[in-house]
């Protein structure tokens, strides 16, 4: 009987540059885009505190905003040790584990109650056909045209390639999976406030020089800048100043004949987004 069948991940970091995922894959595909200009890699490898940021692929951690100043944070550009990173008055502490499943720890610190963005900017490698399922999401809050629109309102569809770039946050939004023909990598995150950041690049940006690449990013909260915040808010770190999340990332593959229907994914379960301000077990779980 046809049906998804989960695949073993494994994931590859760069601690020097970044704390970078380099490479998440399965045994039939590579799930993460790269840039593919040479150069645009070796001036990656180069980069130092407080560069203009490098849109090499992979999956950049970007804290404490995502656009604004620094753009795409200030962790992606430090070295990393084995435990994390500090930067702009943050810790960042990442533990990567699981058995053919990722699961991924983050702990952040600073100040109490001090606001805080964290996007796990994954840019994914995957064709035209593919579609993004968030079963989460009511609407998209449309970054640079200033409007919300009802999800999915047609961002689903990740190709074809029609010369537009939109960024859009999904609030509310903990779960999210990519169908790519027989595969599909499904991502669930569980946060005190969490959204999705997409990042849906069909050859329109940047000008001059468009190329094709399409971010699914997990979030806390819901702005992507702390400077203006716009429709969205920032997450928060408590009372002691700590704020913990996690993300689980797995993979599938279509098993038998006939094609995986086309409203329906698998992983579309096991997210959770309290927006509400309350204190479950999971947040003080070292």
């Amino acid at each position: 009987m046809p049906e998804w069948r989960p695949r073993p991940l494994v994931v590859e970091v760069d601690l020097a540059h970044g704390g970078r995922w380099t490479s998440l894959r399965t045994p039939e595909r590579e799930w993460l885009w790269h840039h593919p200009d040479p150069a645009v890699a070796a001036a990656r490898a180069a980069v130092a505190p407080g560069a203009a940021f490098v849109d090499a692929g992979g999956v950049e951690e970007c804290l404490p905003t995502v656009r604004g100043e620094p753009d795409h944070g200030a962790v992606w550009s430090r070295p990393w040790s084995d435990a994390g990173v500090v930067a702009d008055g943050f810790r960042l502490d990442r533990r990567i584990g699981g058995d053919g499943e990722i699961t991924v720890d983050y702990t952040i610190t600073g100040p109490p109650r001090e606001p805080v963005v964290h996007a796990v900017h994954a840019l994914l490698d995957v064709s035209p056909a593919a579609r993004l399922d968030a079963p989460g999401a009511r609407t998209a809050h449309l970054l640079d045209q200033g409007a919300v629109v009802r999800w999915p309102s047609g961002l689903d569809r990740l190709g074809p390639d029609d010369g537009t770039a939109v960024a859009a946050v999904l609030p509310g939004c903990a779960v999210a999976t990519v169908v790519d023909g027989p595969d599909a990598l499904a991502l669930t995150w569980r946060a005190p406030s969490c959204s999705l950041l997409l990042w849906r690049n069909l050859r329109g940006w940047p000008d001059g020089a468009p190329y094709r690449s399409i971010g699914v990013e997990p979030m806390i909260g819901s702005a992507a800048t702390l400077a203006d915040p716009g429709a969205g808010e920032p997450a928060r770190l408590d009372a002691e100043g700590v704020l913990r999340w996690q993300l689980r990332v797995r993979a599938w593959r279509w098993s038998g004949p006939g094609r995986p229907s086309d409203s329906v994914g698998p992983g579309s379960h096991g997210g959770e987004c309290d927006d509400r301000g309350s204190d479950p077990s999971w947040r003080r779980t070292p």
